[in-house]
């Protein structure tokens, strides 16, 4: 039953990763009006945060997707989600009227249309699930499982039937 948590955990981190990562990869024009909306980055970070993002998205995606070093890139996904979480929340605290750009768009908003309190609980779902991976990182349909079946790891424990050889 925790394998099968996990899998809908890895495969649903994907997905937000995935989707992410393409919106803003298809519309770099938005994504870095998205980025320098938010008024913490030096101007040349802006450009190197705007074209890096999506990619790293994409690549944390892929690799959820296929269930490849999953506690390593559920700790780096943890880390990018805990770093969107606290831009998100400076924006709030110093008033500014932005959307996060989280799944494309971004920028400025007129005032009184932010969804920060919203946009942070989502995120922190997100950031659950990559919390799950980081403890309980074994998944079906998995790279890692498959490599660990191939070095003589058993994903599943080896029934003992050692009661019933000897007649108990």
């Amino acid at each position: 039953m925790l394998d099968a948590v996990g899998t809908l955990a890895r495969l649903g981190l994907a997905a937000v990763w995935l989707v992410s990562g393409a919106v803003k990869l298809a519309d770099p024009g938005q994504t870095l009006i998205a980025v320098q909306a938010y008024d913490v980055l030096p101007g040349g970070l802006v450009n190197v945060v705007a074209v890096a993002l999506p990619l790293v998205e994409l690549v944390l995606g892929l690799f959820l997707l296929a269930g490849l070093l999953t506690r390593w890139v559920a700790g780096a996904a943890l880390v990018l989600l805990l770093v969107l979480i606290a831009g998100i929340a400076q924006s709030w605290a110093r008033g500014l009227s932005i959307d996060c750009g989280c799944f494309g768009g971004g920028g400025q908003v007129a005032a009184g249309q932010t969804a920060y309190p919203q946009e942070i609980l989502r995120d922190s779902g997100f950031a659950l699930l990559a919390v799950w991976l980081l403890a309980r990182p074994r998944t079906w349909l998995s790279v890692d499982g498959w490599l660990a079946r191939g070095r003589g790891n058993s994903v599943e424990p080896e029934p003992d039937y050692s009661g019933i050889a000897e007649g108990n």
